[in-house]
């Protein structure tokens, strides 16, 4: 079985629109129905988890009977942290699916994900029995910036530059053997390195010594974190209506 983990828990205070950003209103739809609506449609996916702010878990059952989303199958609350979400995410299911079953992790204001990035995660994750996670090339110029605060802080600079055919930018969703990420995350806990690491599972995986596999990704696989990602959403999905009209006309 393959079960989509949509991650909805977040507050996305960048975009400054008052509510979480994956309940932004995009032409009348909210970012996360958009997101449901590219599992629920994929035909290798059996069912979905939505790991929910508190306040929004009633909408979530709104939302599967307003838009048919007939794998939507659970719906569990979110945690304070990215890390406690996904843990969350994961002990939900430990009485629904089984250790070889794939399991994928998805932000929930990642609503420009494609059919090709979910079933190649699958694919890649299968194949090496453990896990896989969307992965592009890293293609402009870089260099590492002199402190961590924003390149818009006018005290930042570089003068170190990074081999950008060293970098991979990973991305979600990432999938997993749900054996191996419910044994990783209880095994973090027990050794205390969870509490270590920047609260991500890629970091918690590298802190642990694991192997992240690549699979194929698109730079257009936007994560909606600044208010003027969702304008350019809101083309993305203008123009899919308009090539499905066309379409429709030449038939």
């Amino acid at each position: 079985m393959n079960v989509a983990v949509i991650l909805a828990g977040g507050v996305g205070s960048r975009v400054g629109a008052g509510i979480p950003k994956q309940f932004i209103e995009v032409l009348g739809k909210p970012v996360i129905a958009y997101t449901i609506d590219a599992f629920n449609s994929h035909p290798v996916i059996n069912a979905i988890l939505i790991v929910c702010v508190k306040p929004y878990i009633d909408y979530i059952w709104e939302l599967k009977e307003k838009y048919g989303f007939g794998k939507l199958a659970w719906v569990t609350e979110g945690g304070s942290t990215f890390q406690e979400s996904m843990i969350n995410g994961v002990n939900s299911l430990s009485d629904k699916v089984k250790k070889d079953d794939t399991v994928l992790f998805h932000f929930a204001a990642s609503p420009f994900v494609t059919s090709e990035i979910i079933a190649d995660v699958i694919r890649v994750c299968k194949e090496k029995g453990t896990n896989a996670i969307s992965a592009t090339d890293y293609l402009l110029l870089s260099g590492r910036k002199k402190n961590n605060s924003s390149v818009s802080d006018p005290d930042n600079y570089t003068d170190e530059y990074i081999d950008r055919d060293t970098i991979a930018v990973m991305n979600s969703p990432h999938a997993f053997q749900y054996g191996y990420i419910s044994d990783l995350y209880k095994k973090a806990i027990l050794t205390g390195v969870i509490h270590t690491v920047e609260p991500h599972t890629t970091t918690l995986m590298y802190a642990m010594g694991e192997k992240i596999y690549f699979s194929y990704g698109s730079q257009n696989n936007i994560k909606i974190t600044r208010k003027e990602y969702l304008e350019l959403f809101e083309g993305y999905v203008l123009m899919k209506q308009r090539h499905a009209e066309s379409h429709k006309k030449s038939e």
